[in-house]
Order: structure tokens, then C-alpha cells, then sequence
């Protein structure tokens, strides 16, 4: 009997994959095409060309036909994952206005609309007015219509990068409900759009005709059309089945289904998430997204400028290692894990805080990041190790914002994306979490979750608990070391967990004086 495959496309932040997997979980063959295609037109903008992303995409399609021996006629089905939150605004003809906005762009609207009286009055009473206006401002549609009006009255559809992918795939306007993060009129709770009386229809300037069918995560949504198997070689007719979010389907590429566990994200942005049946708001007012399981939430807490402080540090002071791994025909991130272990745990007391980028709740949107304890013993090696140390600092103070609100404690610890390469970043991790912490049988989990998703959708797998157990294992596990674990636990409790309060007042007047981050 002939095996049979999945292809999953991964359109991550920095790169697309196209991945093919076998019904066992394992990765067969994989094309990965960089994107090399941003561009800033002003600082703190992010911006990209739908067919740019278009075009990426092709690219590792056709380079991952060029090197597989897995013949065509065994695919079963298509899936796709994608960056979340990147938007992009098409006319009456499907053609894009303008350029993608992407997560990370961090331009804002100045004016935005007035909420009816009785929506800001319910707001300011429950101390939600100021996270609601952040809303608004953050909006990506309220900038468009605020600075490209005409543009904004063409725009017919609105959507997201995942969107746009399914239907350049199938020519349909739909996408999966768990793809659905960003600045948008959809209800978290019940996994749909808003109701026609949601305050979100006022907050912005988008109508529901404007916005994709949803669908839960692994149904069928179409099939590729002639012009994308044209341009991408995928076969013709082959089923497109609707995937989630990459940091959703990371989770379950973990075989992260329980609250008990928790998946760490190294990634672009690190998160930390738990799998729930309940509705869950680890923070006061900020929802959790809907999970690529349907009818289950992620209890995401986000560093949005995560491992991206690592790529900092490469880029700025790492091109000793770079050149070195080159000479030696070695990874440059066995070079860095080396620089990682000259230094003791605790970088003798260099401490760093990773809010790199303003938020809503915790941090506020006046942070900063914050670097402390700096002495004359200190190396470009001890902040590389502060980095990773602060990255697993914040996202232990998220696990333990989860566990308070959830009443659930997290016993276990999953690391995935492209810092759980690092041998270094996952003893950290142990150490600072003091639990084992566990390296999934393979790296790329975000696609290894899309193909669940197509598994269980084209009923290749029964459903969505059997095909994680069949399809998720874990690798290495790293186990705390105690005496590593109590310097962390000091360090933690006694200087990490007051950072914060201590410092707001000062990013206060920071942001008075110079005017970054701007105010809201």
C-alpha cells in the first residue's frame, strides 16, 4: 500500500516553508525561501507586497518539488499557516489597494471613532476605556481609513495574511477561525464575528461583507485552482484544508492539548500558551485566541519582540561567531551556545527586562526594555545570556499569571520555534521554569500542526486526539539542575518581579519627554 502525505506551508515572519509530512509525524522533505522583500518606508512601519509574499511562497512550493522523491499523486491535501495579525486590503476585483501591514509595523491611528455613550460609559466604569481606545488606535484599519481615505472607500475585502493565501489557493474569500488574531471585529469567546450590536462595529470601519466566511480549523475549504498549481506546481484539484494561526498550530505540533501543559514559543515573538475547553483570560480583559483544536483556547501570553532581541544580538555584536561558523563549517548557533556557557547562570547579576515593545496591559504602553546591573566584569557574552535568562523570566511570570487565573498548575514545559535549537536557551529554561523542559521530536512544529489539521479534516486520522498522539513525541528533555535553579528562583523573586513597578515611573517620563513610545 502507497504512503500518503501532507503538504503544509509555513508563512512565517522571517521565511516560508513548504513541509511535507507523513501520517507518523515525521518531516520528509522541506524547501524553506527566506523573505528578504520588507520594506519601512518610515521608522517603526512594516510593510510587504501581497505578491511579494505570493511569490515567496512559489518559491519554496517549486524548490521543494525540485529535491523531493515524494511523487505528487501520494498528497493528500494542502494546509496552510501563516504570521497572524499582517492585514491586507483587496478591491471589488480581489486586487490589493496597498501594501500588507505586518504585525510588527507599530504606526497608529490619530483620530478614532466615537464609541455610542453608553459603550464608553460601561467602559470607563469597568476600567476598560484606555485598553479599548488602544484597541482603536492599534487598528490597522482606522490608519487606512484616517490616512488613505479613497483607498480605504475602494476596499472591498479586508483580510488577513491567512485569508489572502486561501484564496489565492482556491479563489474563495475564507479562512479558519483560529487564524483569526489581530485588530478585528471578531468574538473570541464563540469563535465568530461579532454580533451586529458588538461595540467592535463602532470601534472600526469595517462591515461584515467586507470580511471572509469562517470556518473552523481542518475543514475543507476548496481545492487549489489551475492558476495556483500553475504558479506553485502543487497539483491541480488537490483539497485545501483551513489551518490556524502559526502559534496555534505550534501548540499542538508540541502535542501541547491539555492545560497542564504549557508550549513555549522562541520565536519571532516569545509567547507561552496553554490548550483549554474554558474561556480563559490569563490577563483582565485581554482574550485568549481560539486554539487550532476547535472549541478550545490558547491562553497566550506574548513578548512581542522575543527571540528577535537574539537576532539583535547576532546582527549587532555577533559577527565574530558568524564569520567563525563559516571558517569552520559549523552553525553559528553551536558558536553562540559556547558564548552562553563562559558565563555562570544569573550573568553575575546582569538583568534584563525583553519589553522591547510597548503593550496593553502588562507591560503598559509606556515600557521600555531595561538592562541593570552592568559592572566591569561584564561581556557581550553576559548580555547575550541576560537576554535568554530575561526571555524565560517573563514568560515564567506568564505561566504563573495563567496558573492564578486558571487554577491549574502547569507541571509541564514544551519549547518550540527557532530558540529551542539552542541546547543553551533550553537548560535556561529548565533552570528558570525549575521544570524538565522538553524538545519536541522535530522543529518545525507550526507546520507539523497544520498537517494535524489536514490529517484529522481529510479523515486520515480519526480525530484531533489521535493524530497528536500519533503524530507529536518529544525528543530531548532537559532537566533542571538545583543549584542553578535556586540562583534563578533569587534572582526571580528578588529583582525580575519588582523591575517593572520599580522602573514604570521613569518609562512614564521617558515617554513625556521624548515622546517614544508614542502616546496613546
Amino acid at each position: 500500500m502507497s504512503k500518503t502525505y501532507l503538504l503544509a506551508i509555513d508563512n512565517g515572519t522571517q521565511s516560508v516553508r513548504a513541509l511535507l509530512f507523513d501520517l507518523q509525524g515525521n518531516l520528509i522533505d522541506k524547501a524553506q525561501v527566506m523573505i528578504d522583500s520588507y520594506q519601512s518606508p518610515e521608522p517603526g512601519w512594516l510593510e510587504n507586497d501581497p505578491e511579494a509574499f505570493w511569490q515567496t511562497l512559489c518559491q519554496a512550493c517549486q524548490q521543494l518539488w525540485a529535491s523531493t522523491t515524494v511523487p505528487k499523486s501520494a498528497i493528500a491535501g494542502v494546509v496552510i499557516t501563516t504570521q497572524r495579525g499582517s492585514t491586507i486590503a483587496l478591491d471589488r476585483h480581489g486586487q490589493p489597494l496597498r501594501p500588507v501591514m505586518i504585525w510588527l509595523d507599530q504606526r497608529r491611528a490619530d483620530k478614532i471613532p466615537k464609541l455610542a455613550w453608553w459603550w464608553d460609559a460601561a467602559f470607563r466604569v469597568i476600567g476598560m476605556l484606555e485598553t479599548v481606545q488602544h484597541f482603536q488606535k492599534e487598528a490597522e484599519a482606522n490608519w487606512i481609513a484616517q490616512h488613505q481615505p479613497e483607498l480605504w472607500a475602494r476596499t472591498d475585502k479586508y483580510l488577513l495574511l491567512s485569508g489572502y493565501i486561501n484564496y489565492r489557493f482556491t479563489g474563495r474569500f475564507v479562512d479558519s477561525v483560529a487564524s483569526q488574531v489581530g485588530y478585528i471585529p471578531f468574538d473570541y469567546k464563540k469563535g465568530c464575528w461579532a454580533t451586529r450590536h458588538d461595540w467592535k462595529w463602532q470601534a472600526m470601519p469595517i462591515s461584515a461583507a467586507m470580511l471572509p466566511e469562517l470556518v473552523p480549523a481542518g475543514t475543507p475549504i476548496g481545492h487549489v485552482s489551475a492558476q495556483a498549481a500553475l504558479d506553485t506546481g502543487i497539483p491541480q484539484g488537490l483539497p485545501v484544508i483551513a489551518g490556524a494561526a502559526d502559534k496555534a498550530c505550534e501548540v499542538i505540533g508540541a502535542g501541547c492539548l491539555t492545560p497542564d501543559i504549557a508550549c513555549l514559543s522562541y520565536g519571532t515573538a516569545a509567547t507561552i500558551n496553554t490548550t483549554t475547553a474554558r474561556y480563559l483570560e490569563a490577563t483582565r480583559f485581554i482574550p485568549p485566541y481560539q486554539a487550532a483544536v476547535p472549541g478550545h483556547y490558547n491562553t497566550e501570553i506574548q513578548i512581542t519582540r522575543g527571540f528577535w532581541m537574539v537576532s539583535w544580538f547576532k546582527d549587532q555584536f555577533g559577527l565574530h561567531e558568524q564569520q567563525l561558523a563559516l571558517e569552520r563549517g559549523v552553525t553559528p548557533e553551536s558558536l553562540f551556545d559556547a558564548l552562553v556557557n563562559t558565563v555562570p547562570p544569573g550573568a553575575q547579576g546582569l538583568m534584563l527586562q525583553p519589553f522591547w515593545n510597548p503593550g496593553i496591559k502588562v507591560p503598559g504602553p509606556e515600557a521600555k526594555g531595561a538592562v541593570i546591573g552592568f559592572g566591569d566584569v561584564h561581556t557581550r557574552a553576559h548580555l547575550y545570556r541576560a537576554i535568554l535568562e530575561g526571555l524565560a523570566y517573563a514568560l515564567r511570570e506568564g505561566k504563573e499569571r495563567i496558573e492564578k487565573r486558571g487554577g491549574q498548575r502547569i507541571m509541564r514545559v514544551r519549547v518550540s520555534g527557532g530558540g529551542s535549537q539552542s541546547d543553551a536557551a533550553m537548560q535556561i529554561t529548565a533552570n528558570v521554569f525549575n521544570l524538565p523542559c522538553e524538545r519536541p521530536h522535530l522543529y518545525e512544529t507550526s507546520g507539523l500542526g497544520a498537517a494535524i489539521l489536514a490529517a484529522v479534516g481529510l479523515k486520515l486520522q480519526p480525530d484531533f486526539a489521535t493524530a497528536i498522539s500519533q503524530m507529536t513525541r518529544i525528543g530531548q528533555v532537559f532537566e533542571p539542575e538545583p543549584e542553578h535553579a535556586h540562583t534563578y528562583e533569587q534572582l526571580y523573586r528578588r529583582v525580575y518581579c519588582r523591575m517593572y513597578q520599580r522602573l514604570q515611573p521613569l518609562y512614564r517620563d521617558i515617554q513625556e519627554i521624548t515622546g517614544y513610545p508614542q502616546r496613546d
